[in-house]
């Protein structure tokens, strides 16, 4: 399968030159790679383009963005991927052998790079939780065939808790692949507004979410 690895960017300048530099090994190993920008104002999509990737431009939101990507991309295998977030090298492998044992969608587990302690308990917790209930988070780099992203109809949209609600969708046409292969992902929004908090937060937003709160009003408490 043709894998295209579809990125939603906004104001991410700074992060551009390491994000290509990791991108390059699986370019190089045949992935196609599509940066969708929602509005930069920091020159993002020209720098994506000097660096040799396909860049589109979408109404701002990682739901749209995504199923903007989806749209666009050559691929039919589809790899979300948060621009703070790397795939180790050896990611397409593990993908398509997970493919090749007859899962159509999946993710990864997930290592939170950054000073606190407590990020790897997060980490370990979210993996955990990700392997028990079939649920998926967008730091985990969610792939699936693209039949299988057409048949559910693709990302919701609204504004959070996307990626629970696209793994429902999904778990309910499968079970994922829950890969042991770790990708990495920033820990910047928790060490900007510290550990403790950014949990809380988040066990109560989904919790909201689980009791039918509105996404569009957890998204005004996110903020």
């Amino acid at each position: 399968m043709q894998p295209s690895i579809i990125i939603p960017v906004l104001n991410e300048a700074p992060n551009l030159p390491s994000l290509s530099t990791q991108l390059a090994p699986l370019v190089q190993a045949g992935a196609e790679v599509l940066f969708v920008d929602g509005g930069s104002t920091d020159g993002t999509p020209n720098l994506a383009g000097s660096a040799g990737f396909r860049t589109i431009r979408s109404a701002r939101g990682r739901a749209r963005q995504m199923n903007a990507g989806a749209k666009a991309a050559r691929g039919d295998l589809l790899i979300f991927l948060h621009a703070d977030t790397v795939l180790p090298g050896e990611a397409l492998a593990a993908i398509a052998d997970a493919l090749r044992r007859g899962h159509a969608w999946g993710r990864f587990d997930v290592r939170i790079a950054g000073r606190p302690w407590m990020l790897r308990v997060v980490a370990q917790m979210m993996n955990r939780r990700s392997r028990l209930t079939g649920i998926a988070t967008g730091d985990q780099a969610m792939f699936m065939i693209r039949e299988t992203f057409e048949l559910v109809g693709g990302f919701p949209d609204q504004p959070l808790m996307e990626d629970i609600e696209m793994s429902r969708r999904l778990r309910a046409h499968s079970r994922p692949a829950c890969l042991r292969l770790k990708v990495t992902t920033s820990g910047r929004r928790w060490e900007s507004r510290g550990v403790w908090r950014t949990i809380l937060l988040m066990w109560r937003l989904r919790w909201d979410y689980w009791r039918g709160v509105p996404a569009n009003t957890l998204a005004e408490a996110y903020r």
